[in-house]
């Protein structure tokens, strides 16, 4: 119904500059700090819709709320690369100029699809995202920040790798994955169907489903233990061996998972870590 809808900040030596794109413009303000906040009308209120957002610096808090926009709230550490630098001496007689940090920010909407783009980059950047409730995130950082996402009813596709993930009071299904982190996870609704997974490398996997959540699990962890409150009917069969010969080369390889089912059975819920527990919890 509505036209795609670009919104772009831009903070340029102390002065930002809010632009809609195609056509429709806003005020420009100036800008005496590093927060902003950008507003984003869904064409199609009260209807489900996603977030998509990768930070190469930062952390990301998203909040299911009762308001039918998509709210925004980022923060940039503008210097924070250059303040950890020491000053370097006059190289052949010459000094170095410190340059601008900018801040940019842009959010585009089509048909509920919001697409958050930033140059973190340079500088992390924070941002804290109020969605409707009935929402799904691809959302992703790399580093300099933790991801929370909380109230939350969707696909949640979660990934991070110097930093944690933490899922509160979410519904639907989630892929959550990190490298040095905990993923800790609360449901209140698990979607019937919906195959999951929770991995890390460093820090423990802990998930808490509804006592009445049907799954199929897969479980490993190399160096830790693995813990439930869920009646746990794991598998006895002896361990699978596969054995192979490529070019000349034998290889035997023998599956390691531990797998198990709760009230009978479902869709595959894997958790893995190498260094770390897994706790599999009941909740209400």
């Amino acid at each position: 119904m509505n036209p795609s809808i670009a919104t772009t900040l831009r903070n340029i030596t102390g002065a930002a500059c809010l632009t809609t794109l195609l056509g429709t413009s806003l005020p420009t303000w100036a800008q005496t700090d590093t927060k902003e906040q950008l507003v984003v009308a869904l064409s199609n209120p009260g209807k489900p819709g996603r977030v998509s957002v990768k930070l190469v610096g930062g952390s990301i808090t998203v909040v299911g709320y009762s308001g039918k926009d998509v709210v925004i709230d980022a923060t940039s550490h503008l210097g924070r690369r250059s303040s950890s630098r020491q000053a370097p001496a006059a190289a052949n007689g010459m000094r170095r100029i410190e340059t601008s940090n900018s801040f940019d920010l842009t959010a585009n909407e089509d048909n509920n699809q919001v697409s958050i783009r930033t140059n973190s980059y340079k500088n992390p950047i924070d941002l804290v995202i109020k969605v409707p409730q009935r929402f799904s995130l691809q959302i992703g950082t790399v580093q300099n920040g933790d991801i929370t996402v909380e109230n939350v009813a969707g696909e949640l596709e979660v990934s991070n790798v110097n930093g944690s993930i933490q899922l509160n009071q979410v519904s639907g299904s989630a892929v959550a994955n990190t490298v040095n982190g905990v993923v800790k996870a609360t449901f209140k609704d698990v979607a019937t169907g919906a195959p999951m997974a929770f991995s890390t490398v460093n820090g423990q996997v802990d998930v808490t489903f509804p006592s009445n959540t049907k799954a199929a699990l897969k479980l490993k962890s190399d160096h830790g233990e693995i813990y439930s409150d869920f009646d746990l009917a794991t598998d006895k069969s002896p361990k699978k061996v596969t054995r192979s010969n490529e070019g000349g080369t034998y290889r035997v390889t023998i599956d390691d998972w531990t797998y198990g089912k709760i009230n009978g059975g479902g869709a595959e819920v894997m958790m893995k870590t190498l260094n770390g527990n897994i706790y599999i919890r009941k909740g209400k």
